[in-house]
């Protein structure tokens, strides 16, 4: 079998395992999130933090919940970390320094799990479990909870209600991540990923020196990692590391965690909103986007136009030979097209083009099916932005789900789509700009150009992955793309909530014979191309001075 027809097989039995989980998986989302049962060990949680779950919340209560939240993580996990060398389970290592425990911390409860620092050297077994881990489950369950409380501005009429954050959170952890997880890991040991407390130990004689890696309990990370599309590696080497992700079937699984619930989240809208029409229309131009960069970066992967390509007799520069081309793009692509930045092959490596086409699925927002919640209210926005455009081509007022898109709305969905193209274009023009920050890139040129960009985009989007070769264990990065990392995902979410207030204070429009059916193929394609002309538009001119330069050059 020739490696691009086992590539369309995997490809095929992804899509396959993805379509029989889409419709029970989405069904539970929608109860779990509209039960008004609260099972026994929720209720214990509800009174360790005195959480009224069945207080309603108004957009502005359910921000503060969402933000204070998440500055006590931020706070717990610097602490926790600053305090490392004096914590039992260290492995001998010490307490890691202000600037990347602020990074790290930042990361790891934005969602995004940008690393500055070598896993397996730098973090002891209680950093790893009891902080990073917690945070892949509670990050996670946040997106999620605003997410769902967009689709409640949508279902619900003349109340400015969004439901209960703290309800919405544990809830999310509890029933659905958590089980989702264990069976991940159950799995995932299966395959061969290692699972367990030891110590560091010597594996070898290599190049005259002995080489060492500690333990940890990596399966169960590992499952969380790519089921909440966080992406936070135990080893430095992340998803390409056989200790994290063993084998072609473990690598396909890992995918199919990566994909599962942002997909589903579809159902569940459609669910929620009383119209599985109006999801499938979503999940149409999430797939649509999905499959058209997988054959992309397959058919540029596989091309391996170049000289050094060529004389190699593929671009298997950074790719695992246990994965190959296809796995490494399929893998790349529904990383970067998330939130999760988890990477099985270094995306630095990629041809001109397909480093480019890493970059550009980051910056499309990450809705296709972009990260747990994230994707899914990222999507949304732009649903509402099509309806906008659409409505100003035939002179109507621009209805969606019955909701009437005015001024206010279409404000807060503009304020949102602008929020992350302007930390990504700053930050990356200063950081060109000064001379520090550009002596850490290892190459220079366009693909210089391209590692800070990259740097950027996956901090602000929330992905985390790294395009390798920039040195970003500095003040400047860890402080900047840390910063990056909390505006940009936090500040988006002000708008979303408030845009989610604005339409349950809403009475519904009656539809008429003029009202755009959002349901149809007709809109989906609408959809698709709004995302892509407006990210054209936005980013093309730094694409063209970084991957696009470089894969004309090749």
């Amino acid at each position: 079998m020739s490696p691009q027809a086992a590539g369309l097989l995997q490809l095929t039995a992804l899509m396959a395992a993805l379509a029989l989980a889409y419709r029970p998986l989405g069904d539970h989302m929608a109860k779990v999130y509209s039960s008004e049962k609260h099972y026994k060990p929720e209720k214990w949680i509800y009174k360790a933090i005195g959480a009224d779950p069945a207080a309603e919340m108004r957009w502005p209560a359910y921000l503060r919940g969402v933000l204070a939240f998440s500055a006590v993580s931020v706070l717990f996990l610097y602490l926790l970390q600053r305090i490392q060398g004096s914590l039992p389970g260290s492995l001998g290592f010490s307490s890691i320094d202000p600037d990347q425990a602020f990074n790290t911390a930042a990361s790891f409860v934005a969602n995004t799990n940008w690393q500055s620092y070598y896993g397996e050297q730098a973090m002891g077994h209680v950093v790893q479990t009891g902080g990073l881990a917690v945070q892949n489950f509670l990050s996670a369950a946040v997106g999620m909870a605003v997410a769902v409380a967009l689709v409640r501005g949508f279902a619900r009429s003349r109340t400015g209600e969004l439901g209960n954050f703290w309800a919405d959170l544990v809830r999310g952890t509890v029933r659905v991540l958590l089980p989702i997880s264990v069976i991940g890991a159950l799995v995932l040991v299966a395959c061969g990923a290692i699972q367990n407390f030891s110590g560091i130990h010597q594996v070898g004689q290599f190049m005259g020196g002995a080489q060492e890696w500690n333990g940890g309990a990596v399966a169960s990370q590992e499952a969380i990692k790519e089921l909440g599309t966080n992406g936070g590696g135990y080893f430095n080497a992340n998803s390409a590391h056989p200790f994290e992700n063993p084998n072609p079937f473990s690598n396909l699984f890992e995918i199919f965690l990566i994909l599962l619930i942002p997909f589903a989240l579809t159902r569940t809208f459609g669910r929620m909103a009383g119209s599985l029409r109006q999801g499938y229309a979503i999940l149409g131009a999430m797939a649509v986007i999905w499959i058209g960069f997988t054959a992309l970066m397959m058919w540029t992967e596989f091309a391996h136009r170049g000289q050094a390509f060529e004389l190699a007799g593929g671009a298997m520069e950074g790719k695992e030979t246990r994965f190959g081309i296809a796995g490494s793009s399929i893998f790349a692509v529904a990383t970067t097209l998330t939130s999760t930045g988890a990477v099985n092959s270094f995306h630095s490596s990629y041809t001109g083009f397909g480093g480019g086409i890493t970059l550009l699925g980051m910056q499309l927002g990450e809705i296709a099916p972009g990260g747990v919640g994230s994707g899914l209210y990222g999507m949304l926005i732009m649903a509402v932005i099509a309806v906008f455009l659409a409505g100003l081509m035939v002179g109507r007022t621009p209805e969606y789900l019955g909701k009437k898109i005015g001024t206010r709305q279409i404000k807060l969905a503009a304020c949102y789509i602008l929020v992350t193209p302007a930390l990504v274009l700053g930050f990356t023009a200063v950081a060109m700009a000064l001379p520090t920050p550009a002596d850490s890139m290892t190459n220079s040129g366009a693909h210089g150009f391209s590692e800070i960009l990259y740097a950027y985009t996956s901090g602000a989007n929330n992905n985390g992955s790294a395009f390798a070769g920039l040195g970003a264990d500095t003040p400047w990065f860890n402080t900047t793309i840390g910063i990056a990392m909390l505006l940009g995902r936090f500040v988006p979410m002000v708008f979303v909530l408030a845009l989610a207030g604005s339409l349950a204070e809403q009475k519904p429009v009656p539809e008429t014979a003029g009202t755009l059916r959002t349901d149809k193929p007709l809109y989906a394609g609408l959809l698709v191309g709004t995302i892509l002309i407006i990210t054209g538009l936005t980013y093309f001119p730094a694409l063209a001075l970084g991957p696009l330069a470089e894969g004309l050059a090749s």
